[in-house]
């Protein structure tokens, strides 16, 4: 589990993030098993009240399910990885377009430029050299 904090944003929200960028990649499958919520919070180094708080949100978004006394899993429901994968590309997008409506890019400029550097390595991408 590699999550790396900021201290910009709510813990229990970048712990969200993280399940959903996993679940949305595929790297948790659904049905998969979870760490406890005190696990969890013992890999993290974080509060456990941090990881219930986590846990009981991404339940309630239905990201994850617990039945009785078994482990936590992620969701089987395709509906929902759906929307989770739309929601992480659509902010991504949203972030994109608004950086580059500041600076005054033409849309026809930045669709090249896309084209152009999507399947490089990001290292390798213009303006990173």
């Amino acid at each position: 589990m590699n999550i790396k904090l900021n201290s910009r944003d709510p813990v229990y929200i970048q712990v969200i993030r993280y399940f959903k960028e996993q679940i949305a990649t595929g790297i948790l499958e659904p049905g998969q098993e979870i760490a406890s919520r005190r696990e969890l919070a013992n890999k993290l180094k974080i509060n456990p009240n941090t990881a219930q708080r986590a846990y009981k949100e991404m339940e309630e978004q239905g990201l994850i399910f617990t039945e009785g006394n078994l482990p936590s899993r992620i969701t089987k429901d395709e509906v929902i990885i759906k929307h989770v994968r739309e929601e992480l590309i659509l902010e991504a997008v949203n972030t994109f377009i608004a950086s580059i409506q500041s600076i005054n890019v033409p849309l026809e400029e930045a669709v090249e430029l896309i084209k152009k550097n999507y399947h490089k390595n990001p290292n390798e991408q213009e303006g990173n050299q």
